[in-house]
């Protein structure tokens, strides 16, 4: 679908796809769809698990730049949310070369290196948010790539793009996913042209790398037209390869919301990489919406990096371990050799992370509007099933009105955390409901003291949701910012302290150049502010962005280049 025109404004009619605000997390109606969703995909999963029948697909290695002496890659995870971020990203890949700060802060040492635009794309997962259908990759992902890069330069080739599903690519079953990315005739996103056949795939690249992006949920197994997939690769490799593993979700440091998640990659290392003798260098994943670098202890010589920095909202890196053991240690694990890993590098930083956590108590109620509502709803309930002539402090309406704010706090300590001890989230969870609870009796002391029950009925109930209830649900919204401030120091609930929060900013993606050397330069790159605003240019070049931020985007190198020998 390559543009007729250049537009002139935002208007969806002159794009012909409707930019999309952030997704506000915690709205109320996102959170049920979301918990069905979710709930229907863990119970039904294997019977719309699409994995099974991808084996009457075409399969092919791809190895189109395996000969090249030099190629540009990159790679960019969970990009599709709200036009800002996406968009940024988006244009920032789109530019033939990118100049980058190689400093972090100090500008007085600006030193510039010029980064040519990745000859291929690698999407890591994630590409839609908050479910996959063809409408929301349209409006979400593929319509901002295709206005930061809708058109090839004359007389160049198209880059390539392969993409990965997240688990949010899984909530349909990957229908919509693989009528995008897997068609046999071939397909683009924007410029970028589409060539795998299956949600899987294998690179080629040069000088015995390879690229090998392995689709898997959670804790789902292999299944066996993937596992007879990469046999198939496996039998290509030997001691001088050097293997990259692009992974949905960067298991080894979920132990605790999936303690056996590492267990899918440790069994694809383990039966068919390392009896080919090739060397796994690097594992590279998103899912955690930050960028997060583990090395080897010893040796640096195999790095774990996490950057799902490309879209959504900014994910908390305080919470991260300093070192970790991969494989993790578990009872009765499979795997024997372990190997030491430390933390090297965070984006944002531990500390900055920290300090973005104070920002849930203005965010919350504004970036979820329709969370204040309803817990003013509930509030203003409670307010009306404390009134009756005898003003029982316990009637049998505010004994249900109770139960339901007891259960709903229980549930998103309890249903929203993984892995913790849980006597933790639960004891929070309830601190968190009794609070709402005597919260909900300081309010009715309060409105019983003001004249509006003189009303004839139905004007006290009337006035109670007209005025009681957006002050009760802005407290009240208060207070939950209050439990998650708190409650992330314990890791409950720190991703909706984040999520919450919508943040914007803290993006990035990796640029990858494999040099005529042989060794492998990954260059992290970081812009701390997205942009917001966005200036048509309707008589540039078709090859050009539709956009261009009207504050220029700074990016800059997250940390010095990782070289890989």
């Amino acid at each position: 679908m390559l543009p007729q025109h250049r537009p002139t404004s935002m208007e969806p009619t002159e794009l012909g796809f409707t930019p999309k605000e952030p997704v506000p997390w915690l709205g109320p109606v996102l959170l049920a769809v979301t918990g069905v969703r979710v709930a229907f995909a863990e119970q039904f999963g294997a019977y719309l698990d699409k994995r099974e029948l991808q084996g009457a697909f075409p399969t092919k290695i791809y190895d189109d730049h395996a000969e090249d002496e030099e190629l540009w890659l990159d790679y960019i995870s969970d990009l599709g949310d709200g036009f800002n971020a996406t968009y940024s990203m988006a244009w920032l890949l789109s530019q033939k070369s990118l100049r980058v700060n190689t400093t972090d802060d100090h500008q007085d040492d600006l030193v510039l290196t010029e980064l040519p635009r990745g000859q291929v794309l690698v999407m890591g997962g994630d590409q839609v948010y908050p479910t996959a259908s063809g409408q929301e990759y349209e409006d979400r992902m593929v319509g901002p790539y295709l206005a930061a890069y809708s058109t090839p330069e004359p007389g160049q080739t198209p880059p390539s793009a392969f993409a990965l599903p997240g688990n949010h690519d899984w909530y349909d079953g990957l229908t919509a996913f693989l009528r995008l990315f897997a068609r046999r005739e071939g397909g683009h996103v924007g410029a970028w042209q589409t060539k795998q056949t299956r949600s899987y795939f294998a690179l080629k690249l040069p000088h015995n790398w390879w690229l090998l992006a392995v689709d898997v949920q959670g804790e789902a197994y292999l299944d066996d037209p993937q596992l007879d997939y990469f046999r198939s690769v496996a039998n290509l490799l030997g001691p001088d390869d050097k293997v990259i593993i692009a992974f949905p979700q960067p298991s080894w440091v979920q132990t605790l919301e999936h303690p056996r998640g590492y267990d899918t990659l440790g069994y694809f290392r383990r039966k068919l990489i390392e009896p080919t003798g090739a060397k796994v260098k690097l594992m590279v994943s998103g899912d955690l919406h930050h960028y997060a670098r583990y090395a080897e202890a010893e040796s640096s010589e195999e790095q774990l990096i996490t950057c799902g920095s490309g879209g959504a909202y900014l994910y908390a890196t305080h919470g991260l371990p300093s070192k970790i053991t991969v494989p993790p240690r578990r009872p009765f694990a499979i795997d024997t050799q372990q190997q030491s890993f430390t933390l090297r590098k965070t984006y944002p930083s531990k500390s900055r992370s920290r300090a973005l956590s104070v920002g849930i108590f203005p965010r919350l109620p504004w970036r979820n509007p329709g969370f204040a509502t309803f817990l003013g709803i509930i509030h203003t309930l409670f307010l009306l099933s404390l009134k009756g002539k005898a003003h029982q402090l316990l009637s049998f309406p505010a004994f249900l009105m109770i139960g339901l704010m007891l259960a709903g706090s229980l549930f998103f300590a309890v249903g929203l955390s993984h892995g913790m001890l849980r006597r933790i989230p639960v004891l929070l969870g309830l601190a968190h409901g009794i609070a709402h609870v005597l919260l909900g009796y300081a309010g009715y002391f309060a409105w019983r003291e003001l004249p509006f029950d003189d009303q004839p009925w139905p004007w006290p109930g009337v006035l109670a949701f007209a005025i009681y209830g957006p002050v009760a649900g802005l407290i009240a919204t208060e207070l939950v910012a209050l439990y998650l401030f708190l409650a992330g120091g314990f890791r409950v609930n720190l991703n909706e302290l984040f999520a919450g929060q919508g943040i914007e900013d803290y993006k990035g993606f990796l640029r990858m150049r494999f040099a005529p050397d042989g060794s492998l330069t990954i260059f992290p790159i970081g812009v701390d502010r997205v942009g917001r605003k966005w200036e048509p240019k309707p008589q540039r070049d078709a090859s050009t962005p539709w956009f261009d931020p009207a504050k220029p985007l700074r990016p800059k190198l997250i940390e010095e280049p990782i070289v890989i020998r």
